[in-house]
């Protein structure tokens, strides 16, 4: 891999600081690195979209961004709290200037988003999600809601005005066919088994697409349905997951693929496969220490972070101990679930103690025939590739064979450890552009409609709360 880099550039960050290697990403170089390198970095990060959040008030003016209250943001961590509010408020501006009937938010999980449009901003929201559990707990928490709501009315003037919880429907949208079919259903129907009518035959409604990080295709569809669906009169979409875009050439093809949608992008025959639309998911540039201490919201490690952050477990030792995972653990998380339970915690915390000492028992014995000098290595490096090596097998659920002598692959691959951080540094420096890339796709698929659609890229977000900040906002100036 690293073979393929300058080997002067090889060189010169082979014996770099790790805290300078990881300021790569983010754009910032050394004066003493070879100016073909500092070139490098600083052209690549001057082609990355701004992430610093817009002043939303100069482009959407008149929107009304306002503080949730303890009962809307109940549930919500201060990341959710704080892209809710915001989008939420774009919503509701861009809703109203197109005199939408109703909101449809699509992706809408646990229903924070639907929930704040429908109870602090009044509008007729339908809530999608492909987990009829999400649909649940949102349902249950509305009418939650509805109680502090309906008590505010009772004491208050507008004792009259009735209250509309968001319609939830449970649908895996696979196709622009049947999100345009939810868009034609009227609102009283949540049985996607009724969506018989077609987008085309047209019922009056205006309505706004709206996704907090709908993922995958998933934002696509919202697009593409935004197009051909005349209902739909604008959309304001931020998306995630690119990795689970499909791409035309990578087993998929004709105009359902995610990725490219503009003809530009067609035309040009540029293909970025999994591993790039991976990349572009990273949020590396923020990955040093002071930012993570104070935002640990990148990826998944960030989304593991934030919910130890959120448990509470008093007088424990377990907060003095580093986050052993068992398998099932792992399943949770990858569900989207968290359910952390004392025993299971101490009981893998002992399994990987176990696995540890009994390796290091096993190593031992081979590490004794090594000369004194190699010795001398071993005690500086080798105990954090053995506890990198033991925790990952702990972490599949595995543990290591007897034989397996992990003190010789150690030296085996030693000599390449100093090569991993630089060529790591460098390759995800290309991630911010990845997504730039990505997304101007996307942008560029909607300035190729025509001058009857308007359409920007913002990002409405503080990147350090929320990395995944770009929103894209359509409007329809005309009828279509």
């Amino acid at each position: 891999m690293w073979e393929a880099i300058d080997k002067e550039w090889m060189d010169c960050l082979r014996k770099e600081a790790v805290e300078n290697l990881l300021q790569i990403p983010g754009g910032v170089v050394q004066d003493h690195w070879p100016a073909s390198l500092k070139k490098f970095i600083v052209t690549l990060s001057s082609l990355v979209l701004p992430r610093q959040q817009q002043d939303l008030q100069t482009v959407l003016p008149g929107m009304n961004m306002t503080s949730l209250n303890s009962v809307l943001s109940t549930g919500m961590n201060w990341k959710k709290k704080h892209e809710v509010e915001v989008l939420s408020a774009v919503v509701d501006s861009i809703a109203t200037s197109v005199g939408a009937n109703a909101i449809i938010d699509v992706g809408s999980g646990q229903g924070y988003l639907a929930q704040v449009l429908s109870f602090h901003y009044q509008h007729a929201v339908v809530a999608i999600d492909a987990c009829s559990h999400h649909g649940r707990v949102t349902d249950a928490r509305a009418e939650q809601i509805k109680k502090y709501y309906a008590a505010q009315l009772r004491k208050s003037v507008s004792g009259n005005r009735s209250l509309t919880l968001p319609k939830t429907v449970t649908c895996n949208v696979m196709s622009i066919d049947m999100l345009k079919a939810l868009a034609d259903t009227p609102l009283h129907k949540d049985n996607v088994s009724l969506l018989q009518s077609s987008c085309n035959a047209g019922n009056g409604s205006s309505l706004v697409l709206a996704g907090l990080h709908a993922c995958g295709d998933l934002s696509v569809t919202m697009l593409k349905t935004f197009m051909e669906c005349k209902e739909v009169k604008a959309v304001v979409s931020v998306g995630c997951c690119y990795n689970l875009l499909s791409e035309e050439g990578f087993n998929h093809v004709g105009s359902q693929c995610g990725f490219p949608m503009s003809c530009g992008v067609i035309s040009a025959g540029i293909s970025l496969g999994k591993s790039s639309r991976d990349l572009a998911c990273q949020v590396l540039s923020v990955y040093y220490p002071e930012v993570m201490s104070t935002s640990p919201s990148i990826g998944r490690q960030g989304k593991a972070l934030r919910r130890r952050q959120q448990r509470v477990v008093p007088n424990s030792s377990l907060h003095h101990k580093e986050n052993k995972c068992s398998l099932s653990e792992i399943n949770s998380h990858m569900t989207g679930s968290c359910y952390h339970k004392k025993s299971t915690e101490l009981e893998t915390d002992d399994s990987f103690d176990m696995m540890l000492e009994t390796t290091s028992r096993t190593n031992e014995n081979s590490s004794n025939k090594a000369t004194k000098c190699e010795r001398s290595e071993f005690i500086g490096n080798y105990p954090l590739f053995q506890k990198y090596c033991l925790s990952g097998l702990c972490r599949l659920g595995l543990e290591p064979l007897k034989e397996t002598d992990i003190h010789g692959i150690w030296k085996q691959v030693e000599s390449f450890a100093e090569l991993i951080g630089p060529y790591w540094s460098l390759r995800a420096a290309f991630g911010p552009l990845l997504e730039t890339f990505l997304l101007l796709d996307r942008l560029l698929f909607l300035q190729e409609q025509g001058s009857s659609i308007e359409a920007v890229m913002l990002p409405i977000f503080n990147a350090a709360l929320s990395p995944r900040n770009v929103a894209i906002i359509a409007k329809k100036l005309t009828q279509m």
